[in-house]
């Protein structure tokens, strides 16, 4: 099967929705497809065209952005060509550009299906609200062309006001999740690399430094924590400067961030890689997922700690409060609550053991190859239904 997967952003550029798209993709290869990904160069020192592990990637100049949004004139010619050659088209939302591809998928007769990651909510400003809502319309016309919408949970599904109306083609299929093992000296090196002074207990947050991943409410929180475990450690893993419509955000919380780290408390990590990552898993007590809005629709971080035997604090969003729900590892707290936070990582440090589950057993449910074979389902009833 020839399979064309399209979205704004993909790899290198690091969020949840490239993850799972990256994943995926990989899967989709492994299982022997043919996988092509139609992205934005957002990037000048990436190339054009490459191939990686098995995916081939196009990337179609941008000739300016719009807020976080790109406009890329030449799309339509490249996503034209791709879905005349395809038999499956893939798309990931939100995505200013879905609708059209949709509209081709379903004029050519291909099984055409959009994962939904996360509602879209712009900072503040004439400009980005006019994206927003050019980014909705474009949303629902996408809706209204393709055959199936997937997403990560029906808890999401019917509290986000755009897939509430269109349920009718609403599918759940689990995120695919994936670490490699840490062998036992590379999560000691990262350990002494990371965390030189042994701070105990360590609170990992996994996320890009922006306003809705909600740093604030773990700052706020951590005051109680010190009270108890004055050496505590924070490790903040992900992209934290230089981040697109973020910077006023990371210059109001610098200088209790910089307190903290004067003080041994908090420690920046940077992007890790994915080997890095199950170090990063190995080294923590506990993670910590403060979210503040839709933009958060699961948390694929709370099942990579998870599988590394590592409780959650989740904020009680639809969708975010899934995993601990299910799994039962770990505290969902009031959406924005500090003190709750403190509280429940206060509860989690005391009673770890209280939180334990099979790792092994998390892990199998959402290995990438068995998620593949959920869209694999679906794209074969969808052949079957256009005929």
């Amino acid at each position: 099967m020839k399979i064309l997967i399209v979205l704004t952003y993909y790899r290198p550029h690091t969020s949840g929705l490239t993850i799972y798209a990256e994943r995926l993709a990989k899967a989709f290869v492994q299982r022997g497809h043919q996988v092509t990904v139609l992205t934005s160069h957002y990037e000048k020192s990436l190339p054009y065209e490459e191939n990686q592990a098995g995916v081939r990637i196009v990337r179609v100049p941008v000739f300016f952005r719009l807020s976080k949004g790109v406009i890329m004139p030449t799309f339509g010619r490249k996503a034209s060509r791709l879905v005349a050659e395809h038999d499956v088209i893939h798309l990931h939302l939100p995505q200013f550009d879905a609708a059209g591809v949709a509209l081709r998928g379903r004029l050519l007769h291909k099984p055409t299906v959009i994962t939904y990651h996360c509602d879209l909510l712009m900072p503040p400003g004439v400009l980005s609200w006019a994206a927003n809502q050019a980014v909705n319309l474009m949303n629902d016309l996408a809706a209204l062309f393709t055959h199936r919408i997937i997403t990560y949970t029906r808890d999401y599904g019917e509290n986000s006001p755009y897939l509430r109306r269109h349920l009718d083609k609403l599918t759940v299929i689990q995120p695919p999740v994936d670490l490699p093992p840490a062998p036992e000296e590379a999560a000691l090196d990262f350990a002494r690399r990371h965390n030189p002074q042994n701070n105990q207990p360590v609170i990992g947050m996994a996320a890009r430094f922006a306003t809705e991943k909600g740093v604030e409410v773990l700052l706020e929180a951590l005051p109680a924590v010190l009270a108890h475990y004055p050496n505590a450690l924070v490790f903040f893993a992900g992209s934290y400067q230089g981040i697109l419509g973020e910077e006023e955000y990371l210059r109001r919380l610098s200088p209790i961030i910089q307190q903290h780290e004067k003080n041994g408390n908090w420690r920046f990590l940077g992007n890790l890689n994915p080997a890095e990552m199950a170090c990063f898993y190995k080294n923590i007590d506990v993670l910590v997922l403060p979210s503040l809005n839709s933009t958060e629709s699961f948390g694929l971080v709370q099942i990579e700690a998870m599988i590394n035997g590592k409780p959650v604090v989740a904020s009680n969003l639809p969708g975010v409060r899934q995993p601990i729900t299910v799994h039962r590892m770990g505290e969902i707290i009031p959406i924005g609550d500090a003190a709750a936070l403190g509280q429940a990582l206060l509860k989690i440090l005391r009673q770890p053991s209280q939180y334990m589950q099979d790792p092994v057993h998390i892990r199998e449910r959402y290995l990438p190859e068995s998620v593949a074979m959920e869209y694999e389902k679906l794209f074969e009833i969808i052949k079957k239904e256009i005929g």
